[in-house]
């Protein structure tokens, strides 16, 4: 087996400069390269050097972040590129303190042997340090074999139980990885209580399996199976538990259910090849991803049985809107609002609430107008193309082959879309309310409600320019007041 390995990054030869043979890459840059999948994220060990010398030394050539210094951790910046930069340490949980990530005591020591470092982390395909110097490998835990079999196994079974966050972690590493978590691992992830983690890191870990997994469902269903969807998301939980009408979803679960849960893995990973497919960047991405996550919570409270044509069929009338008031109250426990930028949770309820709309369009679409699509659009803040991509996951949902493009009735929305000129932009209102002062409207709520008539009817077709508008605003107004 290889006992060597290529490190190159762009500052490898600084920090062999001034730490020599005692700077090692740690984790899963080492990990990747192993894969063949080089990595830009780099995290540092520097043994044998104390922290305050290791400061003193970067400090010369470039920025350097103490936030974590407590920690032995810092952060150096150079020419806009920053890397973590760290002491060999030890992990434990905190005597008389309910686990959770904040629970745990982390000694750093300068001389505590590289191999102690690597013992303390998750997984073993995580435990392996390269030297800079000269590449060589520190594999103390036969990492290098696990990556060669695609298996996560615990580092340390110990350890493990002490930090919470790792039951989330073994999720993701699967998903993104595409490696097979081995047995060993739900033994140990069963009885931990993740009571203590905080929100933030509970959704950066579902945001990662999320975006940065081909097939998100893989990452999903092992939250499942480490029993972290019971605990953390006990709406998607409700979900594997909700049988659905075979004849309309066929598609079944790996335990061979018709659940919802089966249903909406499937279409979360249909989402993720249509986005990828429509070149979606990462903000949209994530409202669509989030949205088929969450767009059949409704399900299980909505599920009833009725005779129809001829037999006993499971409907779930509503469930579009039951599912939007769940989203939105898992939503508010999750702290998720906006992401980079982007009202995430405001896009995310309206795609859920409107889930149905777009294939309403395509069932009538011998008799759709132009309203019906400007009044979807203006609902939807703009985003239709969205709501057509979650609907065609939807729709894909009931097949286990992934989608290689848009399916018939998608097609025909996307290209009424275009036909009927309809965007963001052509949906904003014509008439302002400067424009009704103008006209001699004061301010206050009859304008306000003068506006919201307005735009029905700019909505309606029944103009289509400012100067129609205004028109329509005079005659409005000259009803008013005669």
């Amino acid at each position: 087996m290889v006992n060597k390995i290529r490190v190159a990054f762009r500052d490898k030869p600084l920090f062999v400069e001034l730490f020599g043979p005692e700077v090692y890459a740690v984790g899963g840059y080492v990990r990747d390269i192993l894969r063949r999948i080089p990595s830009e994220d780099v995290d540092l060990i520097i043994t044998r050097h104390p922290l305050e010398e290791i400061i003193a030394r970067l400090t010369r050539c470039g920025q350097v972040d103490l936030v974590g210094k407590s920690f032995g951790i810092i952060k150096f910046t150079r020419e806009g590129k920053t890397y973590d930069v760290a002491l060999p340490r030890t992990d434990s949980a905190k005597a008389g303190t309910a686990r959770g990530h904040k629970d745990i005591a982390v000694a750093a020591d300068p001389d505590l042997p590289l191999e102690k470092d690597l013992e303390r982390r998750d997984f073993r395909c995580n435990s392996i340090a390269a030297r800079l110097e000269d590449g060589r490998i520190i594999d103390p835990f036969e990492g290098r074999k696990d990556i060669a079999a695609k298996v996560l196994r615990v580092t340390s079974p110990s350890a493990f139980p002490e930090d919470p966050l790792r039951v989330l972690r073994a999720a993701r590493f699967a998903s993104t990885l595409e490696f097979a978590v081995d047995p060993s691992v739900y033994e140990l992830g069963r009885d931990i209580d993740l009571g203590g983690l905080s929100v933030e890191r509970v959704t950066e870990e579902l945001f990662r399996i999320l975006l940065l997994s081909a097939r998100p469902s893989v990452g999903l269903e092992e939250l499942f199976r480490l029993g972290a969807l019971r605990q953390l998301f006990p709406e998607l939980y409700k979900l594997t538990l909700s049988i659905q009408d075979s004849k309309f979803h066929p598609e079944r679960d790996s335990h061979g259910h018709h659940t919802v849960w089966g249903h909406t893995k499937l279409s979360v990973d249909q989402a993720q090849a249509l986005a990828r497919l429509s070149g979606l960047g990462q903000e949209k991405r994530l409202c669509l991803l989030l949205a088929a996550l969450y767009h059949d919570v409704g399900k299980p409270s909505t599920a009833a049985w009725e005779h129809k044509h001829g037999r006993m069929v499971i409907t779930n009338i509503r469930h579009d809107l039951a599912s939007e008031r769940i989203a939105r109250a898992a939503f508010n426990r999750l702290k998720i609002f906006s992401w980079n930028g982007i009202n995430l949770r405001q896009m995310v309820l309206l795609l859920i609430r409107s889930h149905h709309r777009a294939a309403e369009l395509w069932q009538n679409r011998k008799s759709v107008t132009k309203k019906a699509f400007n009044r979807l659009a203006a609902d939807l803040k703009g985003e239709v193309e969205l709501l057509i991509l979650l609907d065609a996951a939807d729709r894909a949902g009931r097949k286990m082959k992934t989608v290689e493009g848009l399916d018939r009735p998608a097609q025909w929305l996307m290209m009424k879309l275009r036909e009927l000129n309809i965007s963001r932009e052509t949906i904003r209102p014509l008439i302002m309310g400067r424009d009704l002062i103008k006209l001699g409207v004061t301010p206050g709520p009859a304008m306000g409600r003068l506006l919201g008539r307005l735009y029905k009817l700019q909505l309606d077709s029944a103009f289509e320019d400012k100067a129609g508008g205004l028109k329509a605003a005079r005659k409005l107004i000259g009803r008013k007041t005669s």
